[in-house]
């Protein structure tokens, strides 16, 4: 199992950047994913999730408003869209898939089984 996360790079304060997570699980349908965050010297924390079909999406409260996940399983690919970015959105963003999670979502790392190798997103102020 692969999940080849993309997209981050360097970018300005008030910016934004679109982050895509493409999965080699099958079928990709059946499996709920998050994506997540580390910087360095700090706990890997919560993002975003989004359930097997779409239907459900959960952010953490500081998210809401400037990013949106969404996904197109026909693409196997997961995506993290992120506007008015903030110097405190830099960090390593991590996608993550689990099966286990059946129509809900999950903001738990420990949940997810598969995790993805990480894009560094820096914002610069």
């Amino acid at each position: 199992v692969q999940l080849q996360a993309s997209g981050g790079g360097l970018v300005q304060a008030g910016g934004s950047l679109k982050l895509s997570c493409a999965a080699s699980v099958r079928p990709f349908s059946l499996y709920a994913m998050g994506w997540f965050r580390q910087d360095l010297g700090k706990e890997r924390e919560f993002v975003a999730a989004i359930s097997r079909n779409g239907g459900i999406t959960k952010y953490v409260d500081s998210m809401k408003g400037r990013f949106t996940i969404s996904r197109d399983n026909a693409k196997n690919t997961v995506y993290l869209q992120m506007t008015s970015l903030k110097p405190e959105d830099t960090a390593v963003y991590y996608c993550a898939a689990d099966r286990s999670i059946l129509s809900n979502v999950a903001v738990t790392a420990g949940t997810y089984e598969y995790w993805g190798q990480g894009t560094q997103v820096t914002v610069s102020s």
